[in-house]
């Protein structure tokens, strides 16, 4: 089989490609045939500035066939379509700091592999309906932007905003509409505002030509404010994101594109009644719940380009250069 790893050091140029013997499953494990696979800004992150062992094999999020099971697997069986899941050891409950210590692509092997094996637990059915390229964007963009938007407490008539039109913010928008909220999205491009329109987005601002873009949220909620934000950009937007909210509003911090440290008005945070959540991905048993209202609601995740998996370098440039619209996968 082929696989890609991170080798000798940090950084694309360390991206090596490699021949290596199909691995076997051991009890409790299954083997999957890879099908597809998408990106994410940590995987970028991941690679070039490192903090894992080496070698690594990046990337969180794919689709594959199973086509070997170990002693004792009882989850699924040979031929299911399955999808992985990010934290391994977070199948359900609160997070614990075992669990997190259990990502792909990260502190374990993750998906840029043509065949890899992982605990029968470890992995979710793919939703009917979806192509295995659909399927791959879900295990991180997709189940992070549904418990941002879960933790939040989502419910028709919310006034939701979604920050760029990357994968997680094109995700969290589909869930807000299919929940009935209103949403708000921004961007620095106007012809990408224009396609979340297209996608039912039903308010839209520049934020290059607006830079205090919360704003016209409140001007858009006639002085209210948005009742979700989802907040990907980080220390740069954190204070607009404040800003945006209503009173006793939430914002869910997922995101560090603009930076990783903000001074914050502790008077803003208490006057707004803001609750703040962190978003690090989420369980397994969330993972179940997204696939059953994507599949109840004919949600169809947004990929933007699709190339060869040999070709992970030049889709990760891409992811660099931020030009997509939603997600950028891979082909096996």
């Amino acid at each position: 089989m082929k696989r890609l790893h991170v080798e000798g050091g940090f950084g694309l140029d360390h991206l090596k490609l490699v021949d290596l013997p199909d691995p076997e499953p051991g009890h409790g494990q299954i083997r999957i045939r890879m099908t597809a696979a998408s990106l994410n800004y940590r995987d970028l992150a991941t690679i070039l500035f490192g903090g894992h062992r080496l070698p690594l094999v990046p990337l969180s999020d794919g689709c594959g066939v199973v086509e070997a099971v170990g002693p004792g697997v009882t989850r699924v069986k040979s031929g299911d379509r399955v999808i992985t899941q990010f934290f391994q050891g977070w199948q359900s409950g609160e997070p614990t700091a075992q669990g997190l210590a259990t990502a792909l692509g990260g502190s374990l092997d993750g998906c840029l592999t043509e065949k890899m094996v992982l605990s029968e637990e470890g992995v979710t059915r793919a939703p009917e309906g979806l192509s295995d390229l659909e399927a791959a964007c879900l295990p991180c963009a997709g189940l992070t932007a549904w418990r941002a938007l879960q933790d939040g407490g989502i419910k028709s008539g919310d006034v939701v905003v979604v920050q760029g039109t990357g994968g997680v913010s094109i995700f969290a928008l589909q869930f807000a509409k299919a929940a009935g909220a209103t949403v708000i999205a921004t961007s620095s491009s106007d012809e990408k505002l224009e396609r979340a329109r297209a996608l039912g987005a039903d308010h839209l601002v520049n934020y290059k030509t607006t830079p205090e873009w919360a704003k016209a949220v409140m001007k858009l909620t006639g002085g209210r404010g948005a009742d979700h934000v989802v907040e990907v950009g980080g220390a740069g937007t954190l204070l607009q994101s404040l800003h945006a909210i209503r009173i006793g509003g939430h914002v869910a911090v997922i995101g560090l594109l603009t930076g990783l440290n903000q001074e914050i008005p502790v008077n803003l945070v208490f006057g707004k009644n803001a609750r703040i959540s962190g978003i690090t991905v989420g369980s397994r048993e969330m993972t179940e719940q997204m696939c059953r209202a994507i599949q109840a609601n004919g949600i169809k995740p947004v990929v933007d380009k699709v190339l060869p998996f040999t070709e992970a370098r030049a889709a990760l440039e891409l992811m660099k250069g931020q030009g997509h619209f939603g997600k950028i996968a891979l082909s096996f």
